[in-house]
């Protein structure tokens, strides 16, 4: 289908749900096999269902992008690889990708594909874009937290860089910046950043004076804003959902459809997209700007009946074919020659030939007969544009014949549009036998504030600070980091501060996320890579060593095996006490309850069963932490993979944190509640 200027991408959880959203009008659709997939919980595709679900949008003209967007562990990858290796033969479209180890491995033997950065990613700036475009990545989906003013610069510097963006436009809204939490694995054991989110955040969270459900944002939608949207320069307009009925695809492809087509959305397609499925209405805060309690919401049971009493009559916008393929069409009718019908779409033509026609006994056929009967092109996906018939006078042909002629036409027509063209791949090793010589663990301290930085603290190997509250002690011998923020509204502002600290003598950076370790490289710092990057596989570590990263800590979900399987020759190390931030936001749960007003930038949600968990604003977002801190002191031989091990203060008094650094010094037994993590549990 030529292209429009814009995509309405649909998420398929299952093959009902791709046809759909193939009938119902839209361009692409995405969807994930069994595994590896950020909705594994989904029915998800077989391999059987993935060949089925590629030809049946070919012949179509529809785009098909495959999610393999997870962090991905080395003993993984081989599995991870062939999954790709299937889809890319079988004509996938586009791979959607988090993890930059399986990122690397398609782009350097599948030539013929897409990449498309995940929101995952967490590509929350346009400093990550260079980086991306680097890697091998056409497309980014940018975080669901940007705003308008935001997204606008971004599209422009996506523009310079030769990168499409895709944004979410609809559907459900997670309360963590997408790729940075860790509440569902914590908790649950089930991975969000491994496609296995048990939505914790929906369940009972309270803050003071809040609704009780503090954590569950309601639904996004900016269908409304498409066209404003288009004109930033957003390519491709992303529907969250492979979870959701066939119903409810329907009706949000329909309504972005008709959005971007009219330039604003009805009265009656926004009741329509309510009443299939909300969370007590929707949203648009990040992207007007508008943060706050407006932003939260529940599915109530009002909201479940207005879903059951719609289904059926949303039915019928998926029941018939969807025209998309405009035709040029030429018909020749002459006298003792067979009658031929030729059809033209892009550079792919097809002609049928029938038998001679006869002179007409009684009325002969007209023009106008050939080019009704050639349009009925109902159950298909083709419409005429243009049509050219020649037909000389006095000649009589069957419709039958001429419905017959036009059928083949669809018939072979479809046929090369579903055939994928020979592809290119190159048979390439990623197998490492790197064997490591490790010397004693450096210990690296982490302070959320200078003020709990005890005495002892000037042996440390490494002090890290968070950009917004660094201060040096010039009497310690240890070394400096600065921490940079997950969020940052100008990277030039947060350049200008990186240069004043490097004149004070601060070399390292600790990034958590690709936009800050894009801005730290452009500094010229050494970088640090963060629990944020989710490198849980050797190859990731090498992509981010290739990039200029000197220390990577390994993925907060590593188990202790992952952790001794990553082998790389730059420094790893890994998150050995503290709590561990399970969500990173910018919409501040408290400010559900009493607001910001009164608030001291710290606070307290808690859960159904009592338990308190800190929350923290820093730096324009808010981090909630683990109700516990890791300890592993006692457990540091079990960990021979690792360089360094890092200690995260946050709640702690500097009495506290002077106890703590002692005990890893010593590798003493834990002294208060702890939790050893996710290093000696099983992680889904």
């Amino acid at each position: 289908m030529a292209d429009k200027g814009y995509e309405i991408l649909a998420p398929v959880g299952n093959y009902e749900a791709l046809c759909a959203a193939v009938r119902s009008g839209a361009d692409a659709v995405y969807f994930g096999m069994k595994d590896f997939s950020a909705r594994r919980n989904a029915e998800n595709f077989s391999e059987e269902e993935m060949v089925s679900g590629i030809k049946y949008c070919k012949r179509r003209g529809v785009k098909t992008y495959l999610t393999l967007n997870i962090a991905i562990k080395q003993n993984e990858l081989a599995s991870a690889f062939e999954v790709a290796k299937k889809a890319y033969f079988s004509g996938i479209d586009g791979f959607i990708v988090s993890d930059l180890g399986i990122a690397k491995m398609i782009r350097e033997t599948m030539p013929d594909v897409q990449l498309h950065a995940s929101t995952q990613m967490t590509v929350n700036s346009p400093s990550a874009l260079p980086i991306l475009k680097e890697l091998g990545f056409c497309r980014v989906v940018p975080a669901r937290e940007m705003s308008k003013a935001e997204l606008n610069l971004f599209c422009k510097k996506a523009k310079e860089a030769g990168i499409e963006v895709e944004a979410f436009v609809h559907g459900a809204l997670c309360m963590c910046l997408s790729g940075q939490c860790l509440m569902s694995s914590v908790l649950g054991g089930r991975s969000g950043n491994r496609g296995l989110c048990a939505g914790p955040c929906r369940l009972p969270f309270m803050v003071p004076g809040g609704t009780g459900y503090d954590l569950s944002l309601k639904d996004l939608s900016l269908v409304k804003y498409i066209n404003e949207m288009i004109n930033m320069g957003i390519y491709s307009f992303k529907i969250e959902g492979r979870m959701k009925r066939p119903e409810y695809i329907a009706a949000a492809v329909t309504a972005c459809r008709n959005a971007a087509e009219n330039g604003f959305l009805s009265d009656e397609a926004t009741e329509i997209l309510e009443n299939v499925f909300s969370r007590s209405g929707f949203t648009d805060g990040y992207y007007t700007g508008k943060l706050g309690k407006e932003m939260f919401g529940v599915r109530k049971n009002s909201d479940i009946q207005k879903s059951k009493q719609i289904y059926n009559s949303i039915h019928n916008l998926y029941r018939n074919e969807f025209p998309r393929i405009p035709l040029s069409v030429t018909a020749e009718i002459r006298e003792n020659s067979p009658i031929k019908i030729s059809f033209f779409y892009c550079d792919k033509t097809v002609c049928e030939s029938g038998g001679i026609p006869i002179a007409a006994t009684k009325k002969a056929t007209r023009e106008e007969d050939v080019i009704k009967l050639i349009s009925k092109l109902g159950g298909t996906p083709f419409f005429i544009e243009k049509i050219d018939i020649t037909i000389d006078d006095g000649l009589f042909v069957s419709a039958g014949e001429i419905n017959e002629i036009r059928r083949k036409c669809c018939e072979r027509l479809e046929g090369l549009l579903e055939k994928t063209p020979d592809r290119r791949f190159f048979e390439k090793s990623f197998k490492n036998d790197l064997k490591k010589i490790f010397k004693q663990k450096k210990i690296y301290a982490e302070f959320l504030n200078p003020n709990q930085i005890p005495d002892c603290a000037a042996d440390l190997d490494l002090i890290i600070l968070p950009l917004e509250k660094f201060a040096v002690n010039k009497d310690f011998k240890a070394e400096y980091a600065v921490k940079l923020p997950k969020f940052t509204d100008s990277e030039e502002n947060l350049i200008k501060e990186l240069e004043k600290l490097k004149k004070i003598g601060v070399k390292k950076a600790v990034c958590g996320t690709l936009p800050a370790l894009a801005v730290a490289l452009k500094c010229k710092m050494e970088v640090m890579g963060d629990i944020g990057l989710n490198v849980l596989n050797t190859i990731s570590a090498e992509v981010l060593k290739d990039l200029g990263v000197k220390e990577i800590t390994v993925s907060a979900e590593a188990d202790i095996k992952t952790v001794k399987d990553i082998k790389t020759d730059i420094k790893t190390g890994i998150f050995a006490y503290g709590r561990l931030p399970l969500m990173c936001m910018k919409n501040c749960p408290l400010k559900n309850g009493k607001g910001c007003k009164d608030c001291k930038k710290t606070g307290v949600i808690t859960d159904r069963l009592n338990t308190s968990f800190p929350v923290i604003c820093r730096a324009g977002y808010s981090e909630l932490y683990n109700s516990k801190p890791i300890y592993t002191a006692d457990r540091q031989d079990e960990f021979p993979a690792t360089d360094y091990m890092v200690l995260s203060f946050t709640t702690e008094t500097r009495d506290e944190c002077e106890k703590i650094i002692k005990c890893y010094n010593n590798g003493d037994e834990p002294i208060d509640e702890y939790t050893r993590g996710l290093y000696f549990r099983e992680l889904f």
